[in-house]
């Protein structure tokens, strides 16, 4: 494994960089924007693990993208390499139907101290509430970016991350009731403590995680990508591109529903994303909101 073959594949290109924060911006939204979110090995028949040369290999030299367990992991590693001070911490994600934080901490996010002031790094949560670029550990502050406007909460040491966004403009009446749209402007992500950790303490939720019937990641293929303008994301054979309209106060949701005999392009045309094996694709009733 080495830097510059992550580099090249997010597209990062400045051999006299520097580990401060304008750099960590670019590295950031460069790899939301090449490397997609997406749990597609769980419908392939193929195992995700936590070994960093398994992620690497996967993500970096095959192309593919991975959920937070992979993505988070591998750029922690990338900021250790870049020489920043960065910490491994656990998050709850934040459950609509039963209107609380799970409470297996499942996702992981990194803590980057720059200049004293510390950070909060993501390149793994898509669809609308996937953070542009890193976020300032700070309480009640509203930071906008592209996607939506974010703030942290310290609850006696809990910290909790809230997003506000816009209303969804849906193109296609067929999807004007999807259970995909959500249903509220302003909703929490997840909580977290800063409590450092290691790869160890993923291994019994990257399990569950894909194996569970109940999971999300069991039921529901996902596969999304940020864009200049927006996102895109297939969760089961339902493709939609979303376009930030900030200036009306919405998001436009073009959705439409995709044949079998068409998802391989699609993931190939606008993910960059090359399947080795046969994915099988699903969209059970789950929790899951763009």
């Amino acid at each position: 494994m080495n830097l510059e073959e992550y580099f090249e594949r997010i597209g990062f290109h400045d051999p006299l960089y520097k580990p401060d924060l304008a750099t960590l911006k670019v590295i950031h939204k460069k790899h939301i924007m090449t490397i997609p979110f997406e749990n597609l090995s769980v419908h392939c028949g193929e195992k995700i693990t936590m070994d960093l040369q398994a992620i690497f290999n996967k993500i970096v030299r095959s192309n593919r993208g991975g959920w937070c367990l992979e993505n988070n992991f591998l750029f922690s590693w990338v900021l250790n390499k870049m020489g920043y001070d960065r910490t491994i911490l656990a998050s709850r994600v934040f459950n609509c139907v039963i209107d609380d934080f799970f409470p297996m901490a499942s996702h992981l996010i990194n803590k980057v101290v720059i200049d004293g002031k510390a950070y909060i790094a993501d390149v793994s949560f898509g669809v609308s509430c996937q953070l542009r670029e890193p976020i300032e550990l700070i309480s009640g502050k509203d930071q906008s970016q592209a996607t939506a406007v974010f703030c942290l909460s310290d609850k006696e040491g809990l910290w909790v991350l809230e997003k506000t966004g816009r209303k969804p403009k849906v193109l296609n009446p067929d999807f004007a009731n999807s259970n995909l749209l959500a249903k509220k402007q302003t909703t929490p992500i997840y909580c977290f403590y800063l409590v450092p950790r290691e790869r160890d303490h993923f291994l019994a939720a990257c399990h569950r995680l894909q194996t569970d019937p109940a999971s999300l990641f069991t039921n529901k293929s996902i596969c999304s990508l940020q864009t200049a303008t927006g996102f895109r994301a297939l969760i089961g054979w339902t493709y939609s591109e979303i376009t930030f309209k900030p200036e009306e106060d919405v998001d436009v949701y073009d959705m439409k529903n995709i044949p079998d005999d068409e998802l391989e392009q699609i993931l190939r045309e606008k993910f960059n994303v090359k399947l080795v094996n046969k994915l099988q694709p699903i969209n059970k009733k789950a929790f899951y909101t763009l």
